[in-house]
């Protein structure tokens, strides 16, 4: 069973999605094609912008382990941990605005849409 799911082909982004008549007429892409631009380019920004957070904290974790007690080595590895968690809490900190500013006005930010 294990075997046959290895080998079953998975569509990719641009396939995982079938777009309405929103994005295109006729094979034309409309001016609403953004929203489907938009929504792609944050498949494929959002993982990479997590494995950026992960590489940085495995690098400065390994410039730490590796500092030999000399000071400078390791406030730069502190400095690299540093700059990570910041990053991460940043883009922790703007999810958590968008989420304020739909519960307070009602409109949802979340969502990138063009009026038609």
């Amino acid at each position: 069973m294990l075997i046959k799911n290895i080998f079953k082909p998975k569509l990719v982004f641009a396939q995982g999605n079938i777009w309405s008549n929103r994005c295109q007429t006729d094979g034309v892409a409309t001016i609403q094609g953004f929203e489907c631009l938009f929504q792609n380019i944050l498949q494929v920004i959002v993982p990479v912008v997590g494995l950026v957070f992960f590489a940085m904290f495995i690098n400065g974790g390994f410039k730490y382990l590796t500092s030999g007690g000399d000071p400078k080595k390791a406030a730069a590895a502190t400095k690299t941990l540093t700059v990570a968690f910041i990053g991460l809490i940043g883009v922790i900190a703007s999810w958590f605005i968008l989420l304020f500013i739909k519960k307070f006005t009602g409109i949802d930010v979340t969502i990138f849409k063009i009026p038609s």
